[in-house]
C-alpha cells in the first residue's frame, strides 16, 4: 500500500544549494505546500536572508527561530555534565544539535498542521537518523521526506542544473573542497579533499581557533566557574549561557585550542574522516574535570566514566529523545549536583593546562592527604589493607608454582599475616 501523498511539509531549510533544491522538488514531486523553518544555533548564517529566499523559492510560509539559548542550556550544557566524548575525541557537536532541530520542525508541523517533516541529510551519514529517530521519537505518526534517498540527482552538479531550471539563485563563491557544517558550539569539515584519512586539512580550511605558529607567545590564565556541573563565569564575572559560550570559544580559538581530526564510526557502517574544531568547549571540558576531581566520590565517578562510552554512543546515534537516555541524563545531573567551584586553566600553543581547582564541596583534605605529621590518618593500618589485598595474588602465585614444580607437594598453605 503507497503512503498517501503529504499535503503540507515543513522543511529543515538551511537556504543553501541542496535545501533550496528540496524546496522545489517537494513541490514538484508532491503537489504539496513547504512550510520553511531555519534554526539559528550560532552557524553565523543569516537567517532572515534564509527565510526571504525560502519565500521565493515556493514556500507558503517561512519561519526563522533563534534557539540558541535552548541549543546551549538544553543541549550543549547537558552532554557537558556527562563528560562525554565519542571514541575518546569527539565532543559531539553536530550529534547533539540535530534533536533541537527537529524538536522545532515537529512543533512548527503541529502548529502548521503538516502531515510531513523533510531534511536535506544524505542517505550515507548520520544526520538523516538523528533527524528521523528524533521526529518519531515526539511525533510517532509523522511522515518523514528525505529526497536524497528518492530523487535522481545525483551530486552538486545535478542540484546547480535542477536550481537554474528552476529560477532558484545558485550563487557565484567557489565550492570549497570540503563541506563544513557550524553551530554555536563548534564546526565540523568533511567530504572533499578529507575522504583521503592522508591528506593534511587545508590549512585555511579552520574558521574559529589560530594556527599554533600565529598563537600568542605568551601563556594566558583564565578561571572557569561552576554550579552543579554547569559552567556560570568567565573570570569570575557571571554570564548568560550563550555569551559565556561565546567568551570561551574566543579564549580557545586565539590560543589555536579545539582542533580535532579523527576517523570515527558512523552509526550506518561505515567510516569517515573529520575534522572539528571546539574551542569552548575544549575549555570547558577539562575545566569541568578539575572541579568533578575535588567534589566527585571515587565510585561515583568511577560508574560515570563507565557508562559514558554508552551516553555518548546514544547521543552520536540519534537517540537523544529515547527512555535509556532520558534516564541516564538524569543520574548523570543527580551525580553532577555537588559539582561547584572554580578551575583555573593556563592556554598555550593548543594546550590546556589545569594549574589549579577549588570548591566549598571538597573531598580533597590535606589534612588527611600530606606527608607531614598528622592525626587523622595511622599508617599502619596499611598493612592489613594491602595483605588483604594481596590474599588471592599470592594463592594465584603460589598455586602457578606448585603447578610448574611438583604436583605431588602437600596442599596449598593459606598465607600466614604473623610472619
Amino acid at each position: 500500500m503507497q503512503p498517501q501523498t503529504p499535503k503540507k511539509v515543513v522543511l529543515a531549510y538551511s537556504g543553501g544549494l541542496d535545501t533550496s533544491v528540496i524546496l522545489r522538488w517537494i513541490v514538484d514531486t508532491y503537489g504539496a505546500e513547504v512550510v520553511a523553518f531555519t534554526a539559528d544555533i550560532g552557524q553565523g548564517e543569516e537567517v532572515v536572508e534564509a527565510k526571504e529566499k525560502a519565500l521565493k523559492t515556493g514556500a507558503v510560509a517561512a519561519y526563522a527561530v533563534d534557539l540558541r539559548l535552548e541549543f546551549v542550556r538544553d543541549f550543549v550544557f547537558p552532554v557537558l555534565r556527562s563528560g562525554a566524548l565519542y571514541e575518546g575525541y569527539y565532543l559531539l557537536g553536530t550529534s547533539f544539535a540535530r534533536p533541537l532541530i527537529a524538536q522545532k520542525m515537529v512543533e512548527i508541523a503541529e502548529r502548521e498542521g503538516a502531515d510531513a517533516v523533510a531534511h536535506g541529510a544524505t542517505g550515507k551519514g548520520n544526520d538523516q537518523v538523528r533527524f528521523e529517530l528524533s521526529a518519531y521519537a515526539l511525533k510517532p505518526d509523522v511522515r518523514v521526506i528525505a529526497p536524497w534517498r528518492e530523487w535522481d540527482l545525483r551530486g552538486r552538479e545535478d542540484c546547480v542544473r535542477y536550481a537554474r531550471e528552476y529560477g532558484i539563485p545558485v550563487g557565484v563563491t567557489k565550492e570549497k573542497p570540503y563541506s563544513m557544517d557550524a553551530n554555536l558550539y563548534h564546526i565540523s569539515f568533511e567530504g572533499g579533499i578529507l575522504e583521503d584519512p592522508w591528506a593534511a586539512p587545508p590549512t585555511d580550511m579552520w574558521q574559529l581557533t589560530t594556527d599554533l605558529q600565529s598563537a600568542p607567545d605568551t601563556p594566558e590564565t583564565v578561571e572557569i566557574d561552576f554550579e552543579a556541573g554547569n559552567p556560570v563565569a568567565i573570570g569570575g564575572e557571571r554570564l548568560e549561557p550563550v555569551a559565556l559560550l561565546e567568551r570561551v570559544n574566543a579564549l580557545g580559538g586565539k590560543h589555536g585550542i579545539g582542533r580535532v581530526d579523527i576517523v570515527e564510526n558512523r552509526f550506518v557502517g561505515m567510516k569517515s574522516r573529520g575534522c572539528y574544531e571546539t574551542p569552548g568547549g575544549t575549555l570547558l571540558f577539562h575545566a569541568h574535570k578539575a572541579v568533578e576531581s575535588l567534589t566527585l566520590d571515587r565510585q561515583v565517578m568511577q560508574l560515570r566514566d563507565e557508562l559514558m562510552p554508552k551516553y555518548a554512543g546514544m547521543v552520536y546515534n540519534g537517540f537523544w529523545f529515547a527512555p535509556e537516555r532520558v534516564a541516564l541524563q538524569g543520574l548523570i545531573d543527580d551525580i553532577q549536583k555537588p559539582v561547584t567551584g572554580t578551575a583555573r586553566l593556563e592556554l598555550y600553543k593548543g594546550n590546556v593546562t589545569i594549574t589549579g581547582r577549588r570548591s566549598p564541596n571538597s573531598f580533597y583534605r590535606q589534612d588527611v592527604v600530606t606527608f607531614e605529621e598528622d592525626a587523622v590518618y595511622n599508617q599502619a593500618d596499611a598493612d592489613g589493607f594491602i595483605k588483604l589485598n594481596a590474599l588471592r595474588l599470592r594463592i594465584a602465585a603460589q598455586l602457578a608454582n606448585q603447578l610448574e614444580t611438583d604436583k605431588d607437594t602437600p596442599p596449598l598453605k593459606i598465607p600466614q599475616y604473623s610472619e
